[in-house]
């Protein structure tokens, strides 16, 4: 994985050729496969599904990141767009029983919803742009839960998954999916903002009039960004749908929006690997807090002690690490 979704600041008396050096995107990719290849061969089956969740994971804070990061725009929507993408491919895996054309069906479904709403994003800042996400958030449960007949209500409906080929244990095969998916992802989103448009990215946020008269077409940037950020959400969806085998409105609530766009922040914003840990934090911190309240003998402690320790980890690293725990290396490189 790579942070090279923003520059990292050098020091002073750092020759013009050696700032200019990046790493190709390719070479933390292919080096990130070799790992969890590996892994996945060591790691017993309950820990091969926990790495595949954080693939799951990377592939939802990885586009959250460049919308939030880099382009300014808060979503606290994107648990609804995962929930948009899992139900596309539930229903397509059902019906086709092909796999290739699920995602795929479920990837344009999740990328139009994300033009209606980046179009409505696009002419909206701050508060009332969290609204509007906000909104779609609790809208599209509903919806699920209200069309019983094709979402089959709070129930869910399961989903069609041929078996993992020759011996591979499922646990296993989840795993090489769902960080297939995610490094595709890294990479096709570290390729992107590298070139033009991840300049036009972070002028529009830093200052939209200034973007405006360096010929930059505010609106479309935005809408592509949110757009781009849809379809990762999309994919995620797909991915956690292949995880549970099963889709259903308990799976994408409220929480999960909030706690996608916590992830991002704690992890460091902008930033791949912030992305990374994010999704990191996101299985872990909830591991903890379950750990916790079965120690405690409460089961009702569960779902609360999680965004306590959310948010107990975010007040800390904002205090130590302002810009996330992607920017204590960096910060520890200009202290030398």
């Amino acid at each position: 994985m790579t942070g090279v979704l923003q520059k990292s600041p050098t020091r002073s008396g750092q020759t013009p050729a050696r700032r200019g050096r990046r790493v190709p995107p390719l070479v933390p990719i292919i080096l990130g496969a070799l790992l969890v290849l590996a892994l996945t061969y060591v790691l017993p089956p309950f820990r091969n599904y926990q790495l595949a969740t954080v693939g799951a994971y990377f592939t939802v804070t990885a586009g959250l990141t460049v919308l939030t990061g880099l382009n300014g725009q808060l979503s606290l929507g994107h648990g609804a767009l995962m929930a948009t993408g899992a139900y596309t491919f539930a229903l397509t895996q059902n019906r086709w029983l092909s796999m290739p054309l699920s995602v795929l069906a479920a990837i344009l479904t999740t990328t139009l919803a994300g033009v209606v709403i980046g179009l409505a994003a696009a002419r909206l800042r701050g508060p009332y742009l969290a609204g509007l996400t906000l909104a779609v958030a609790v809208v599209v449960p509903s919806v699920t839960s209200t069309f019983d007949e094709t979402f089959n209500s709070d129930m869910g409906l399961s989903v069609a998954l041929d078996p993992p080929p020759g011996v591979v244990p499922m646990e296993q095969w989840q795993a090489w999916l769902c960080w297939a998916g995610a490094l595709v992802t890294a990479f096709l989103l570290a390729t992107l903002v590298r070139g033009r448009f991840g300049r036009d990215l972070r002028a529009v946020r830093d200052d939209e009039t200034a973007a405006r008269l360096a010929g930059v077409h505010v609106a479309r940037t935005q809408v592509i960004a949110f757009v781009v950020s849809a379809a990762c959400a999309g994919l995620a969806g797909v991915l956690f749908a292949f995880l549970a085998q099963s889709v259903s409105p308990g799976a994408f609530p409220l929480t999960l929006s909030l706690f996608l766009v916590m992830a991002i922040v704690i992890g460091g914003l902008g930033r791949l690997v912030g992305a990374l840990l994010g999704a990191v934090l996101l299985v872990a911190l909830p591991a903890l807090a379950q750990t916790a309240s079965e120690r405690s003998g409460s089961q009702h402690l569960e779902g609360n002690l999680a965004l306590v320790i959310f948010g107990v980890v975010l007040v800390v690293v904002m205090l130590a690490a302002p810009g996330g725990l992607a920017s204590i290396h960096t910060n520890f490189r200009r202290k030398r």
